[in-house]
């Protein structure tokens, strides 16, 4: 039996080579709230954070684009770059997915832009780890208790 939930949406990450222009159309054009930037050389991001919705419902939409568009990762492709699921927990979800044989991209568990603990599951599989999300990257994002409750 499987010792997790998948509760939710989280985020929406979509990447290009210009976030001022993702955010003409999302912000100015669509409405949503600007409410937290995050920028990392390590994983080559300058990001802004909207939301959409309230509360535990609320959901993130992130803009990306690369510090260097000629450096790894390039969050800008594909330009929907990925998705993020709220799990209740994440610790037991990640090591249950590993034995299952679920490939997750480098680095583990570790903070996010938004604060949450987040892990990948890769894209791909390879021969150790065979099962992937095949060909989109999913982020999944420990849910604080408000969110679980909300959602479960």
């Amino acid at each position: 039996m499987r010792p997790f939930k998948v509760l939710g949406i989280q985020q929406i990450a979509i990447g290009g080579l210009d976030k001022d222009k993702l955010a003409n159309f999302w912000v100015d054009i669509m409405g949503l709230e600007k409410v937290h930037t995050f920028a990392s050389e390590r994983e080559n991001v300058d990001e802004d954070i909207l939301r959409m919705g309230k509360g535990p419902f609320a959901v993130e939409i992130d803009l990306m684009q690369p510090i260097d568009a000629e450096k790894k990762p390039k969050v800008h492709e594909p330009q929907l770059n990925h998705i993020g699921l709220w799990i209740d927990d994440l610790e037991k979800c990640v090591e249950w997915l590993t034995a299952q044989g679920v490939r997750f991209t480098p680095g583990g568990i570790r903070k996010g832009a938004a604060g949450y603990d987040v892990c990948f599951i890769h894209p791909k599989g390879n021969e150790e780890f065979p099962l992937s999300s095949e060909g989109v990257l999913v982020e999944l994002v420990q849910a604080p208790k408000d969110v679980i409750e909300a959602l479960s």
